[in-house]
């Protein structure tokens, strides 16, 4: 294990540099590094590491989503309003729709399987996005109008919402019936999770302002209460529903609002963390990912892929109608949406282990997606926040 461990921090920072170097981004090189550790390239990476590789991977999302949330300012994203809340579901529920609409006839599969194929491919990486949001907010780009907090806050909840669909729809493939109440998961996860996060941010915010503690060890505190809120997620699954990640970019902003000084000294300790937390979950995706399915993959896949991203941009396009924003913020909003890995990386091949039809197909879509969406759309981020937002 600790081969491996050296394997992909050295290569990682090797390949991630090397691409940062051709103005590429690095998560490109960290991608590559995986796919070719990994058991579909060279196969150096032991199989312990691989069989906690889903847990590594959701404390580096857990890692960038509390920086996210210790640099949200809640009365920013509050003067956002509306296109917040649409951007969380309706952007997926467009590219799902497209899905719908383009898969039968590019694929062969039937509705119900397009759904599936839909709800995997539709949600935003918010380990790709994230990141570049914040380095947004750091250069003052296009903060006079909250984007960066809009797409950053709409990246968090997008997931949750993709994934009660995901659930519901293989539940409806399996010959299991559909019940209204499994789409309550959807409010019900996004609400206990903000208010459980919000709540514990203030509570740490009083607490620190009474006991006086090492950044080192708020940041410990901070980590282990974020590992509960995930576990509590798994646990209340099939109950009410609860999001984890949600509560743990919730902690992070009620903690910059009642103690902002704090919240800023430990956001820098995060970022510090993030070096470390990046190079194993980009790493770790690129090793999950099949190298021989994305190559199996075909123009019609990838004609789906790209077809129901047109969708998704339609779906942010409305999302922000009758806003402040300009055509070009617009626009930009429309590309940094688009970048996929965490998630499909997590459930693409669920439909495949559970003996669906389909299986093979929604595989191999989603290592495509991963391969072809998370560096072009981090790539086109990077470009186009230079030539389309302004700066204050």
């Amino acid at each position: 294990m600790l081969f491996s461990l050296s394997m992909i921090f050295l290569c990682g920072m090797i390949f991630g540099g090397i691409f940062a170097r051709l103005r590429l981004p690095s998560l490109l090189g960290m991608l590559l590094t995986g796919m070719l550790l990994g058991p579909y390239g060279l196969n150096l990476l032991s199989p312990e590491i691989l069989m906690i590789s889903a847990d590594l991977r959701r404390i580096a999302l857990i890692i960038i989503l509390t920086r996210a949330g210790l640099n949200l300012d809640l009365s920013e994203l509050k003067k956002v309003g509306r296109p917040a809340v649409l951007m969380c579901f309706l952007p997926a529920s467009f590219e799902i729709a497209g899905m719908l609409l383009l898969a039968p006839g590019l694929l062969g599969i039937s509705i119900l399987e397009a759904a599936v194929l839909g709800a995997v491919i539709a949600a935003v990486s918010p380990a790709v996005v994230v990141p570049r949001m914040l380095r947004l907010m750091e250069e003052k780009r296009g903060t006079a109008h909250g984007i960066p907090q809009l797409i950053m806050a709409g990246a968090s909840v997008d997931d949750v919402f993709v994934i009660v669909l995901f659930t519901c729809f293989t539940g409806l493939l399996t010959g299991g019936t559909f019940s209204p109440a499994d789409l309550l998961k959807i409010p019900t996860s996004v609400v206990s999770g903000a208010v459980c996060g919000l709540a514990f941010g203030a509570a740490a915010a009083a607490f620190f302002k009474a006991v006086h503690l090492r950044d080192s060890l708020k940041v410990l505190i901070l980590l282990s209460v974020s590992f509960l809120f995930v576990t509590l997620e798994d646990a209340m699954d099939g109950i009410i529903g609860f999001s984890g990640l949600l509560a743990v970019m919730a902690m992070g902003a009620s903690l910059k609002k009642f103690r902002r000084p704090v919240a800023e000294r430990l956001s820098l300790k995060y970022s510090k963390l993030w070096v470390a937390a990046e190079l194993l979950l980009f790493v770790l995706v690129g090793a999950a990912a099949d190298l021989p399915y994305a190559l199996s993959a075909g123009p019609a896949v990838v004609a789906a892929i790209f077809g129901a991203l047109l969708f998704r941009m339609a779906g942010v396009f409305l999302s922000l109608a009758g806003t402040r924003l300009t055509k070009k913020e617009r626009l930009f909003c429309m590309i940094a949406y688009t970048p996929k890995a965490t998630v499909q990386a997590a459930i693409g091949s669920v439909p495949l282990s559970m003996g669906l039809s389909c299986g093979n197909i929604v595989l191999t879509a989603a290592v495509a997606a991963i391969l072809l969406t998370a560096p072009l759309g981090a790539f086109l981020t990077d470009v186009s926040s230079r030539k389309l937002l302004g700066s204050r």
